[in-house]
């Protein structure tokens, strides 16, 4: 496959399958399937690894610089509450660590961290499998495809989303019928929480739902939620709701494709 100045690609990894695309700088062009797989093996990161070799062969990405966005399910991303008076870096990743294994319970010998590192109000954490990981560097160094992001899919719709945010507002990303919720207060996202969709999820379920995540964390409910991914039908029929307004974000992009090809498609140019 030829490359033109501008463009790259991405890949979505799932568990079971493994998707690319091609995008471009320039000239407002939409990204491009270039070739999905589908794999025995689940999670497995040999599996993974695997297939994603066979992927970048079967598209011709050798040299093509790369994005890969990794299903939620094959991370861990969570809240961290910098300790008082901390100043260092190694504080901060000490206090990450100890709530991952709260509430993992498992150390982080296994995981690879990274986060949004800020002494002085809660920041946003996410861990990766180290074996997956080495695979997939192995794997695109071998293709000569150098990776230019790798990213968890929630956090490649916030980061392309977060300039579209209206004060006040919370974000969500729904896919393969998940809602992750990033609840923002002042500024700064407080929780990030994943909840199953159910049959006929409505704007009235998703306002309750919203009031009653709200109500955990003792935060006043917010008055308006932009959604990016495959939300339901039923956010986006100019339906309105009295106590919460939905907006809905990149509407249109990747009609008709599969799940994991959305999931490469997140954080990239509409």
């Amino acid at each position: 496959m030829r490359r033109r100045f501008g463009q790259a690609l991405r890949v979505g990894v799932a568990a079971g399958a493994v998707a690319l695309l091609k995008t471009s700088r320039w000239g407002g062009a939409a990204p491009e399937v270039v070739g999905e797989l589908a794999f025995d093996g689940g999670s497995h990161p040999e599996s993974i690894g695997l297939a994603l070799r066979h992927l970048l062969q079967d598209g011709g990405g050798a040299g093509w610089p790369v994005s890969i966005v990794l299903a939620d399910d094959l991370v861990r991303i969570w809240q961290v509450a910098p300790p008082a008076g901390s100043a260092r870096l190694a504080d901060l990743e000490a206090a990450a660590a100890l709530r991952f294994q709260t509430l993992f319970g498992e150390p982080t010998g296994a995981w690879a961290l990274s986060a949004g590192w800020d002494p002085a109000q809660p920041f946003l954490a996410a861990a990766l499998p180290r074996h997956l990981l080495a695979l997939i560097e192995q794997v695109c160094a071998a293709q000569r495809a150098p990776i230019v992001e790798l990213v968890p899919q929630f956090v490649a719709g916030f980061n392309q989303w977060r300039g579209a945010l209206k004060a006040g507002a919370w974000y969500g990303l729904v896919q393969q019928r998940v809602l992750t919720l990033a609840m923002i207060d002042g500024g700064a996202i407080r929780a990030v929480r994943a909840s199953a969709l159910p049959d006929g999820a409505d704007l009235d379920w998703l306002a309750a739902h919203v009031a009653r995540e709200a109500l955990r964390l003792n935060l006043a409910a917010p008055a308006r939620l932009a959604v990016s991914g495959h939300a339901p039908p039923a956010w986006n029929k100019g339906a309105s709701h009295a106590t919460l307004a939905c907006h809905l974000l990149g509407q249109g992009q990747g009609s008709g494709w599969s799940d994991c090809a959305r999931l490469a498609a997140t954080g990239s140019r509409p």
